[in-house]
């Protein structure tokens, strides 16, 4: 049975049994913000799950495209060295809205397999939540499924409910048991049936999971019963295909071997058992339908999975010895085996071979450059070595080698990578590109030379020439690797600080040499000085090179500066006009703008104005810049901004509603900005406020953090994370009540224990002693029974000591007619130097303690005779 036949015989099943057929949805979920692709058949209906939506039908099938490749839900290391582990993959599905429940369901799935699939009955095992006890009986009494042949699965993960055998969409909402059906490979095959310490062989296969809807769990754990129960279930289609075209693996199935061929086709290869032939053919199937569903090569979220899957797919091409682009050409391929299933694949058939291609195009540089690199470097390393992380950051920095592709390279050859040293380069990096400001400052370049043509509106990568060469201040005609250089360029992408934007970072490439470049500074106003290393062979003065700009880094700093006009913009809506730029700092990381206002900025205002940039960002508009004369500029109602010096022509930058005189890379659309996001305010001097606001990414990033941080808080709470703010506000009432009768208990307790020490005193020349020692209080708990038991004595000595963590606490308190011979500073400290610390006070209440517990009872047995001594 060929897989699009199986496909076809699920949904039609189905459909005989009163099911709709749904469309698959798209890649990219559109209803849960919560995933970065869609991984399961129920994504589509998660909301009506949840109550939030609801659909003319109340049962549903579907043969659903999930991906798992980025976030959470990650098998890409996996793909092509398992029998089952894929990057896209088909899960078929039936639902219940309301409609049957268990018994229909377990009554259709075993229907499906034994009957239409013709799967044998004793192949067939089945596991149910332990304490499922309807489950289990219809599985025994109704299909007749053996009771061996039936497992209960219990809670295996330290806490209630946490079972294979019990799903739950979040820690509150819709949860339930669950029932999987596995297929027995037969005992030439190794492995247990599930919850024997075998079971992760692959003798017994999970080929379908029925999860029953059952309960709703509120936020004490507490579970009730769902008025109307569902059923969601989950199949996934390469598997089933596997077990009914009697495969052992899901890449020897029909639709896989047809793939693996094209994909021999295109890279020469005659092995059809290569394991790259398997990464090629499941990555084929990934990137075509991640393009179709509307993402696109890219350095950030979908479209990094995207451009990482895409590459580790032409590396293994790369291995297989085609060096040409060729992926490309398996979309054909594809559309044969996929596109009766998936009208749009054949619609965009053109559009995803193009986008493949051109991706190819810009990477094989790349990727050629790099593997020879890398290969040079593996070759005197053996399995167990470890591969050091300044090798791998050079490749990263300079070649512009991914570094998954390098660590996916080592894992191959059991080659460990030392990220730690890689993380440890990327961390010099930046720190030296902090730290090379006041460096260079400090060198006063001389240089006589023609100017810099900058060319980085336009473009990240040009050829140039090295017109001059600076080691330690000093002009020199070459300079070789490890030495510290500043090099001038006749032309060059690299943006050099200015305007309160940083300079960027990438490096210098040529025939046998390379400079990492951390930071570009003007030597004069029309000069750029490339701050770097030289990472490999020599530079010299005339030489060629590649001028490559770090395309991430300069795009995060692009968002942020053009985030920064807006935002001036904003702040001078809500504050007033008189809010004037007095500093900035754009990074990579963040935009930090200092302004004048005499008052801190409310989280009204806040919110006003992040509202604001952020409506002008999903506007999208072109960003806009022109040259014109200064004065026209001003009168156009461009903003100068403080202590700049402009020329007569000036650079005139219009971004949303914006306009200023800006000299710094931009956006080309507001919408490339993508989201903007104030993380701090304050005031830094008098009348002048400063606020830091983070884009993009790092937007996304701070959000998730900040939302992690909420959910978790929320989970301590057991409140949904929209109930926190009161039910911490609760918390603190409570925890102030309880402070409150606390502290009325220690009250009653030391009156109390008061009364009872008192007796225990001795009289020493007249004098009432009290020396005690008193277990499990603290030094608080000291302070405030000392009184206590002065006004007890009437007249008298009192010493009263604890340990709490092995530090030694003692309170000492004499009454007033006593002081003029005893003083409670004085005796405290002779306690306190006999236990290893000191102490004092006034002469009628004094504290002290020390760090030897040991001497304790020693200096507390002395106590009587220093008194006496006193008296």
């Amino acid at each position: 049975m060929k897989t699009a036949e199986i496909r076809s015989k699920f949904l039609k099943f189905f459909e005989s049994r009163g099911h709709t057929i749904v469309k698959s949805s798209s890649l990219v979920p559109a209803n849960d913000p919560t995933l970065l692709f869609t991984n399961s058949g129920m994504v589509q209906f998660k909301d009506v799950f949840t109550g939030k939506d609801t659909r003319p039908y109340r049962r549903a099938t579907t043969a659903q495209r999930s991906l798992r490749a980025g976030g959470k839900h990650n098998d890409l290391e996996n793909v092509g060295y398992t029998a089952r582990h894929h990057t896209f993959f088909e899960m078929l599905g039936n639902f219940s809205f309301g409609d049957y429940f268990k018994e229909d369901a377990i009554k259709f799935a075993w229907e499906l397999l034994t009957t239409v699939y013709m799967l044998p009955k004793e192949k067939l095992w089945v596991t149910v939540y332990f304490e499922d006890d309807e489950a289990y009986g219809i599985w025994k009494d109704q299909v007749g499924v053996p009771p061996e042949r039936i497992i209960r699965i219990g809670d295996n993960k330290g806490a209630r409910y946490a079972s294979d055998n019990f799903w739950q969409m979040a820690d509150t909402g819709p949860c339930g048991p669950c029932s999987e059906i596995f297929y027995d490979h037969g005992p030439d095959v190794w492995g247990g049936p599930p919850g024997s310490p075998e079971e992760d062989g692959d003798r017994y296969i999970e080929i379908w999971n029925l999860v029953f809807m059952q309960f709703d769990r509120d936020k004490d754990g507490v579970l009730h019963p769902l008025p109307h129960p569902c059923v969601d279930t989950g199949m996934g289609l390469e598997r089933i295909s596997a077990v009914l075209q009697h495969v052992h693996s899901n890449y020897e199935i029909d639709l896989f071997q047809n793939l693996i061929k094209a994909s021999a086709r295109e890279t020469g290869t005659t092995d059809l058992s290569n394991n790259s032939l398997k990464v090629i053919a499941d990555h084929i199937r990934a990137c075509s339908f991640m393009i179709v569903d509307g993402v696109i090569p890219g350095n950030e979220g979908r479209g990094y999975v995207l451009r990482r899957i895409i590459r580790r797919a032409l590396r293994h091409g790369y291995k297989l010895g085609q060096t040409k682009p060729f992926f490309h050409k398996l979309v054909a391929d594809l559309v044969k085996e996929m596109g009766e299933a998936y009208p749009e694949l054949v619609e965009q058939q053109e559009r995803v071979a193009a986008v493949l291609k051109l991706e190819e195009e810009r990477f094989q540089t790349t990727l050629e450059k790099g593997m020879k690199i890398l290969e040079a470097d593996l070759e005197g390393l053996k399995k167990g070595d470890v591969l050091d992380g300044q090798t791998v950051f050079t490749l990263y920095d300079t070649y512009g080698f991914p570094f998954d592709l390098t660590a996916d390279i080592c894992r191959e050859r059991g080659v460990e990578v030392d990220e730690k040293g890689f993380e440890a380069a990327m961390d010099r990096q930046r720190e030296m590109a902090r730290a090379s400001g006041k460096f260079k400052m400090n060198q006063n370049l001389t240089y006589n030379g023609q100017n810099t043509d900058f060319q980085g509106y336009v473009t990240l990568e040009t050829e140039a020439t090295v017109l001059a060469i600076y080691h330690e201040g000093t002009e020199v005609q070459e300079a070789a690797e490890g030495q510290d250089v500043v090099i001038v360029l006749d032309q060059t992408p690299f943006y050099a600080e200015s305007g309160g934007q940083v300079g960027d970072a990438g490096a210098l490439t040529g025939f046998g040499n390379a400079v990492q470049v951390y930071d570009t500074q003007k030597i004069t106003a029309n000069v750029f000085g490339h701050y770097g290393t030289v990472s490999l062979g020599h530079i010299k003065v005339g030489d060629v090179v590649q001028a490559h700009v770090n395309v991430a880094r300069r795009t995060s700093i692009t968002r942020n500066h053009s985030a920064t006009h807006l935002m001036h913009k904003a702040l001078r809506q809500v504050l007033g006009s008189h809010v004037q730029q007095k500093g900035s700092l754009v990074d990579a990381e963040k935009t930090r703008f200092d302004f004048s206002h005499d008052a801190p900025v409310t989280p009204a205002q806040i919110a006003e104005v992040e509202a604001i940039v952020n409506a002008e960002i999903l506007a999208n508009t072109e960003v806009q810049a022109q040259m014109m004369a200064f004065d026209d500029a001003v009168a156009g109602g461009a903003m100068a901004l403080f202590g700049e010096k402009y020329g007569d022509v000036v650079r005139v930058l219009d971004i949303g509603f914006s306009r200023e005189l800006c000299g710094g890379v931009h956006v080309k659309r507001t919408g490339d900005i993508g989201l903007f996001k104030i993380v701090s305010e304050g005031g830094i001097a008098s009348g002048i406020r400063r606020v830091e606001a983070v884009t993009g990414t790092n937007a996304l990033n701070w959000l998730r953090n900040l939302n992690e941080s909420v959910v978790q808080t929320a989970a301590l709470f057991k409140a949904a994370p929209a109930d926190l703010f009161e039910r911490a506000k609760l918390a603190q009432e409570q925890t102030r009540q309880l402070e409150k009768e606390l502290a009325q208990t220690k009250d009653k307790l030391a009156s109390a224990m008061a009364a009872e020490l008192v007796a225990q005193a001795q009289v020493v020349k007249g004098t009432k002693l009290l020396v005690t020692k008193l277990d499990g209080v603290d030094t608080k708990f000291l302070r405030e029974i000392v009184p206590q038991l002065k006004d007890k004595l009437l007249s008298g000595v009192v010493v009263v000591a604890t340990v709490v963590d092995g530090k030694v606490s003692v309170a000492v308190g004499v009454s007033a007619d006593k002081t003029t011979a005893v003083k409670a500073g004085e005796l405290v400290g002779f306690i306190s130097e006999k236990v290893g610390g000191k102490g004092g006070g006034r002469p009628d209440m004094a504290m002290g303690g020390g760090t030897q517990p040991e001497a304790l009872d020693a200096a507390l047995a002395a106590v009587p005779a220093w008194v006496e001594g006193k008296l």
